[in-house]
């Protein structure tokens, strides 16, 4: 039986959050659900999740949750595929309205998955999206892809996307974009507003960002997300994503507990069932913030109470507890 996290970890990530989390009701079978997963967090002093589907907006479901466990809180997100037009401002705008903290680039319905020639390493787990797509695509009924960028420009929907989440305090995730697409929508939602970027999973296996890359997005402000299935289902060896993490930076980069480089994702069939402790892989490192959820004020989203002397994080989408 594989051992449970230490207390040193559990007291690292305590009133921390998970922003990556795929559990069910969703299209594709989880094995968990997302009242049992808040239940669990509220056990071991967890303070709440992002609710990602690839598919639906999740701030209604979210809702559903926090009145069902009041002592945590679960956050909705959107993720700008197919399903919901793509790259949407209307969706985006009804998604704060909702609730929604977090806006997800296209990931599925990205030209760089769906063009992706990248193997995952022998033995790898393959996502639990593939087979839905599959699906899909032998129904002819799969969605074109969701295009971000131009002539070496973002396209000018996805601009008005970066207003929209400018004006509600949205956070940003990068999705399953390429590097070269990461590189020029990061600066842009920065420039435009964003309070905050974050780079999804760059060891997955098509996204692969080299570590130049990653130096250079930290250094304009973006976290970069490590997800914990991304090794534990073999797409990327342990120490290749702890020398990457070295080679990144932890000091200058330490994410908030969970967030950024903690991200566990782990809620989906035959995977590890418990909050894993927060994971530091050099020594020494600087301690892990945690972070609480607020709302810019004139902000349509839902209210959330600042802690007592807390600080914004450029202003909105989150606040430091310590």
């Amino acid at each position: 039986m594989t051992a449970g996290p230490s207390g040193r970890a559990r007291e690292l990530v305590a009133g921390g959050y998970d922003v990556h989390v795929h559990v069910a009701p969703d299209v594709i079978r989880r094995r968990i659900d997302d009242l049992a997963l808040a239940r669990r967090f509220r056990e071991v002093g967890l303070a709440g999740f992002v609710l990602k589907s690839h598919y639906v907006p999740t701030a209604e479901r979210a809702a559903v949750v926090r009145a069902a466990e009041p002592g945590v809180d679960a956050v909705g997100a959107i993720t700008l595929n197919g399903a919901v037009g793509g790259i949407n401002p209307v969706a985006v705008e009804i998604a704060a309205r909702e609730g929604a903290r977090v806006v997800w680039l296209p990931t599925v319905d990205s030209r760089n998955q769906r063009e992706s020639r990248a193997a995952d390493p022998p033995g790898a787990t393959p996502p639990m999206w593939a087979r839905l797509q599959e699906e899909l695509r032998d129904r002819g009924i799969d969605s074109p892809v969701v295009e971000v960028v131009d002539g070496g420009r973002p396209r000018p929907e996805l601009l008005r996307v970066f207003q929209v989440m400018a004006g509600h305090g949205l956070v940003l995730a990068t999705g399953h974009l390429s590097a070269a697409e990461i590189r020029l929508v990061v600066p842009a939602a920065l420039a435009a507003g964003v309070p905050q970027v974050v780079v999804t999973h760059p060891e997955f296996t098509s996204q692969r960002l080299p570590v130049a890359d990653q130096r250079e997005l930290a250094a304009q402000g973006a976290l970069l997300e490590r997800c914990f299935t991304t090794p534990h289902t073999g797409k990327v060896s342990w120490p290749a994503m702890i020398g990457t993490i070295r080679a990144v930076g932890v000091a200058t980069r330490c994410s908030p507990a969970i967030w950024a480089s903690r991200s566990t994702r782990r809620w989906r069939t035959g995977s590890p069932c418990w909050p894993i402790g927060c994971w530091r892989p050099g020594s020494p490192t600087p301690k892990c913030a945690r972070w609480r959820w607020t709302t810019p004020a004139g902000s349509h989203s839902r209210p959330a109470e600042p802690p007592a002397g807390g600080r914004s994080r450029r202003a909105a989408g989150m606040r430091r507890l310590s």
